[in-house]
């Protein structure tokens, strides 16, 4: 079965420490098998705290997404996203 990473930006309080982390995790993703399905588009809250953003990447197990996240590219970009905002990340079994 799929699974899916959801992340969702809270709050943001270092500009340059994402831009660092947007240029390290995109390339993480290499020799995953991964589907990025929504990145940073136009968000409508319906319920809960307000997003700022959010990103949906679609792997085809959880065990490759958990591969991915505790993965050495990942975790070097991941230390960037965690000085520059405050996110919820969870994986998600899909259908």
């Amino acid at each position: 079965m799929p699974a899916y990473i959801v992340f969702i930006k809270e709050r943001e309080h270092d500009a340059a420490a994402m831009t660092t982390y947007s240029a390290a995790a995109g390339p993480s993703l290499g020799g995953h098998t991964a589907k990025p399905l929504a990145y940073y588009g136009a968000i409508e809250t319906l319920e809960g705290p307000e997003a700022l953003g959010s990103v949906i990447v679609e792997f085809p197990t959880m065990d490759e997404a958990r591969a991915w996240y505790k993965s050495d590219a990942y975790q070097a970009a991941r230390a960037h996203r965690f000085a520059g905002a405050d996110y919820r990340v969870f994986i998600t079994q899909g259908l």
